[in-house]
């Protein structure tokens, strides 16, 4: 951090980021939860029309974010160094390990990923507890943001605020202010009010370096990140705005429509005189026609004809609904069929290149977060006193195997590997569909214990003589 930057002018900037942002961020916050823009009316439009405009949002974007983040789930971690240079093998009994249970980042790193696909970033804060504890916790993009000096490049940000409570009537508003040494608390009137913003209560938070952590979807060279909601809006709209076309002519056309020419429509009459009662404006007030696929027309005047309007077809419009979640599709590198539904008759090789452009999106965003947790590890260790592992830039965490396949072909596949390549059956172990790193240690264990009494009984067997190979004795 520059040293002529106080608390307070960080203070500043980083809320008038907040603002900045705030628009952009509430309005994918908005279109996520079904909140979209209506689509096109006339000027005239009755509520029967807003009706359908309310009916027509289908909101696909949920999908678009749950789809790579069910496959987002980090199952270990590999430190760098074991000694004398070999890379040391994940287990579940590290340090680094039991900074991540006691986080309970099993369930809620879904959320971290969840809010760096939706917002283009989410931010996670690793500090001790007051038990002395260090945990990790994610923080929203919505209420935090951070300051970096070369903000497409740098991993560690020299300050970060996040707001804890928003301003409401007279209560002002308090927000936590990071720096690489201090945490302050700050207080606020509104984002935009840079006289309103005081900084007190300055702590040391144990750290070398500021202790949030960005986790970016996308980043460009700008430093500016994208996820998978913003670029999508536009072909929700439009998708909505089919939807709602196609629910007016549902609504409107789909029936046909019986007409009669040459016959006066019957009118209300009054009970005692029989004459025809007249509205306001001196017409005679017609009678509800009740007709129904029972009742049959006819008339006594020759000259009467019946006809009919045909219904409006309704193909066109499914057809052009299709079309639109195709090009969604297409764009979000999402599979057709888990956004349509059509998967029938799909065979192993279709259904195995339907998923290629996913899965080089799930290993693109598993490098970009994998980096970011790594730098966790390091902030979690240094907090603990472990120095070895807090300058350990070499570890890397274990990204579990989401891929959908059956038990019996990974198993033809992984036995091909051992018999066919000699690559060591235990190393095949991790690429087992489903296995977690706790079975992973419980097999090496258990196949360690098994060695150990197949080695013990081959040298029992080697130090006991064979019994067959003595001469036989005969008693005299």
């Amino acid at each position: 951090m520059p040293e002529s930057v106080s608390p307070a002018a960080l203070a500043r900037q980083l809320l008038a980021i907040l603002n900045r942002d705030g628009a952009r961020l509430a309005r994918i916050d908005a279109y996520l939860h079904g909140r979209h823009d209506d689509p096109y009316m006339p000027p005239q439009a009755d509520d029967e029309y807003r009706l359908l405009a309310r009916r027509s949002i289908s909101n696909w974007l949920p999908l678009l974010v749950g789809t790579p983040a069910q496959a987002l789930y980090v199952d270990g971690f590999r430190s760098g160094d074991a000694g004398g240079g070999l890379p040391a093998p994940a287990e579940t009994t590290s340090v680094e390990w039991a900074h991540w249970q006691r986080s309970r980042l099993d369930a809620r790193q879904a959320a971290v990923y969840r809010g760096a696909l939706t917002y283009g970033h989410s931010f996670t804060v690793t500090e001790r507890s007051r038990a002395g504890q260090v945990r990790t916790k994610g923080l929203s993009a919505l209420r935090t943001t951070a300051l970096y000096e070369d903000a497409a490049n740098d991993e560690t940000p020299y300050a970060a605020l996040t707001v804890t409570a928003w301003p409401v009537g007279e209560s002002r508003g308090r927000a936590r202010l990071w720096d690489a040494r201090h945490e302050y608390a700050v207080s606020f009137r509104a984002l935009d009010d840079e006289k309103g913003i005081t900084v007190s209560k300055a702590r040391r938070h144990g750290a070398s370096e500021c202790p949030v952590t960005r986790f970016a979807a996308s980043i460009d060279l700008e430093g500016r990140t994208l996820g998978v909601i913003e670029p999508m809006i536009a072909l929700q709209d439009r998708i909505n705005q089919t939807i709602f076309d196609l629910l007016l002519s549902q609504t409107y056309g789909s029936t046909k429509v019986r007409t009669v020419t040459g016959m006066a429509p019957p009118v209300r009459r009054d009970p005692e005189t029989g004459e025809a009662l007249l509205d306001e404006h001196g017409n005679p007030v017609p009678l509800p026609i009740n007709h129904n696929a029972r009742r049959f027309l006819f008339a006594e005047d020759p000259d009467v004809r019946f006809g009919s309007l045909d219904e409006t077809p309704l193909g066109g419009f499914i057809d052009s609904v299709d079309m639109s979640i195709r090009h969604l599709a297409a764009v979000s590198q999402t599979p057709p069929h888990h956004l349509l539904g059509q998967i029938a008759n799909l065979s192993a090789e279709a259904l195995l290149a339907a998923e290629t452009a996913l899965s080089r999106k799930i290993a693109e965003f598993r490098t970009a977060f994998g980096e970011s947790w790594e730098r966790v590890f390091r902030l979690a260790a240094e907090l603990s006193g472990n120095g070895s592992s807090a300058a350990d830039h070499m570890g890397e965490v274990i990204w579990r195997d989401m891929e959908s396949r059956s038990l019996a072909q990974s198993a033809d596949a992984l036995g091909k590997l051992a018999e066919q390549l000699g690559i060591p059956r235990r190393g095949l172990w991790r690429r087992v569909p489903g296995v977690s790193q706790t079975e992973y240690e419980d097999w090496e264990q258990m196949a360690e214990e098994e060695d150990s009494a197949g080695q013990l009984a081959t040298a029992l067997v080697r130090a006991t003589p064979d019994a067959a190979a003595r001469p036989a004795t005969v008693a005299a």
